[in-house]
């Protein structure tokens, strides 16, 4: 096993490098001088060239790469051109409502998608069946940040039900702890602020968790269809167990394998696929600061949000493969 999880480990270095080269030229081909930002746009050539000079950005491309590897590779991600903060810092102040989004999202997602997984392979070509196919399709097809706008226009403004964006009622917002709002919320004691906060993050939760709910209820389906034709399933219902007990005990627990992977595939995409979703709801989290940065041609930030997205996603596509080789252990070979 730990062979296994070295080997897995190694894999994941070059896709992180990867994306932190691709990052960083990207920013430097595409994006405009943040000296123009900064001095604004009645500032003189010299003065320009004097800022850009000092941020290093008149160094050939590559030597500013080489540099920011070494930094890097020493924790060091830089400061924020427009705030002079760490920008490890602050990702570590975004990074908790990020974390909470994707979590809630994946938990709706989860529950939502394995649970019509297994009722249209149960209910194999029936209307319901056919029903949540198509669902499940028009899902996964809506972009988020559209159907985020769609839910805020209906449920917002229209209907008024729930809070157009924000993370917490300020009059309800619980004592900050672990930075976590459910979770503060629930060591305090302010079910208030619980409440609250679970209507703020509802509509953005929902918005992200819809394409989920599709892609995992597909593969729910198609491996337990799989599944119940097995002759262990057969042997099972022969024995008179009942149906349910056949379902959940015995098909759907040797199907978990590739429903975990799906599962732990859209955890990783979700923190990667909400930077439109927060940025909409001006969710306070990694994704809305990633998109603040780009409009405001902030490298260090851009490149800080990215590589810690990326690290966070190749983690979970590493923790589906170690969970792979524990749950069948002929994989690890």
């Amino acid at each position: 096993m730990l062979k296994y999880t070295l080997k897995r480990i190694l894999m994941a270095i070059p896709v992180i490098l990867g994306i932190v080269t691709i990052v960083f030229v990207l920013m430097r081909v595409f994006s405009s001088n943040p000296a123009y930002l900064l001095l604004g746009q009645r500032a003189s050539a010299e003065r320009v060239a004097e800022l850009t000079s000092y941020l290093g950005l008149d160094q050939p491309i590559w030597k500013q790469y080489i540099i920011y590897l070494g930094q890097m590779f020493q924790g060091d991600f830089g400061d924020s051109l427009f705030s002079g903060l760490p920008v490890m810092q602050e990702i570590g102040e975004r990074l908790p409502a990020t974390i909470e989004l994707a979590l809630f999202s994946v938990l709706i997602a989860s529950v939502l998608g394995v649970s019509l997984g297994v009722i249209c392979a149960v209910k194999q070509n029936s209307a319901l069946d056919r029903i949540c196919q198509v669902g499940g399709l028009v899902g996964v097809s809506l972009p988020k940040f559209w159907l985020g706008l769609m839910l805020i226009i209906l449920f917002a403004v229209n209907l008024g039900w729930l809070p157009v964006s924000g993370r917490f009622d300020f009059m309800n917002r619980p004592e900050t702890i672990t930075g976590f709002m459910i979770l503060d919320s629930i060591i305090t004691g302010n079910w208030a602020a619980l409440g609250s906060t679970l209507r703020y993050m509802l509509l953005p939760g929902v918005s992200i968790a819809i394409a989920s709910v599709g892609t995992i209820m597909r593969y729910t389906r198609s491996t337990m269809l799989e599944t119940i034709r097995q002759d262990y399933i057969r042997t099972a219902r022969a024995k008179g167990l009942r149906e349910r007990v056949v379902i959940i005990h015995h098909a759907l627990k040797n199907a978990l394998i590739p429903i975990v992977t799906v599962i732990g595939m859209e955890l990783g995409g979700l923190f990667s696929g909400s930077v439109l979703v927060e940025t909409i709801f001006a969710w306070p989290g990694v994704g809305k600061y990633i998109v603040d940065g780009i409009n405001n041609s902030d490298y260090a930030v851009v490149q800080g949000g990215c590589v810690l997205v990326a690290v966070i996603a190749v983690g979970m596509n590493l923790v589906v493969d170690l969970l792979y080789g524990l749950l069948d252990p002929r994989i690890r070979y």
